[in-house]
């Protein structure tokens, strides 16, 4: 988001704006500003990628699912965090595209910059207040165990005894938190 911001607010990282007159022809950006766009939307879409899936799932990790009380402020996590989120795209929608818009697309840009670098701040701070929990085991070995699992398991027909499916406690452990799948007779 910094780079972005950088070439919306400096004219070098940018072509020069047109002019609305009939036979003025505009100037294409050079080679070196078309790589700092392409490299600076790379990086946010690596930044967002990398942090949208895991801002769910560190947010589930702060509460205990085995206590009752811990479950419902979980439920009030999520609502507050997804309300939020679509607040969040109503004023990127709204409020950061009008600046864009009659302010200028360095201001534009910097808003949500500087909204950014207050979240890393808060959250580099706020470290140690937090539940971290260790990962415990690879996922991709797990991947890797249900694709062959399901391969080798393809043509076995399903049973009707939920009692009957397979469970090892002490292997899931490490990544189950409150029990158990509940056996479902749809989308077999």
């Amino acid at each position: 988001m910094t780079l972005l911001t950088i070439s919306a607010i400096l004219p070098q990282l940018r072509p020069p704006p047109c002019k609305k007159a009939a036979d003025q022809i505009c100037q294409e950006a050079n080679s070196g500003q078309v790589a700092i766009l392409y490299v600076s939307l790379l990086l946010t879409a690596f930044g967002s990628g990398g942090i949208r899936p895991c801002v769910v799932a560190f947010g589930a990790d702060q509460f205990d699912e085995a206590e009752s009380e811990e479950k419902k402020r979980t439920w009030r996590f999520f609502n507050w965090y997804y309300f939020c989120m679509g607040g969040s795209m109503l004023v990127a929608v709204t409020v950061v595209v009008y600046i864009q818009d009659n302010v200028g697309w360095g201001w534009g840009f910097g808003v949500p910059t500087v909204a950014m670098a207050i979240s890393i701040v808060a959250f580099v701070f706020g470290y140690p207040l937090y539940r971290n929990l260790d990962p415990a085991g690879s996922p991709f070995t797990r991947l890797a165990q249900v694709c062959a699992a399901a391969y080798k398991k393809r043509k076995v027909p399903m049973v009707s005894d939920p009692d009957m499916l397979y469970q090892n406690h002490e292997i899931d452990a490490a990544i189950s938190v409150a029990g158990k799948l509940c056996h479902t007779n749809h989308m077999q």
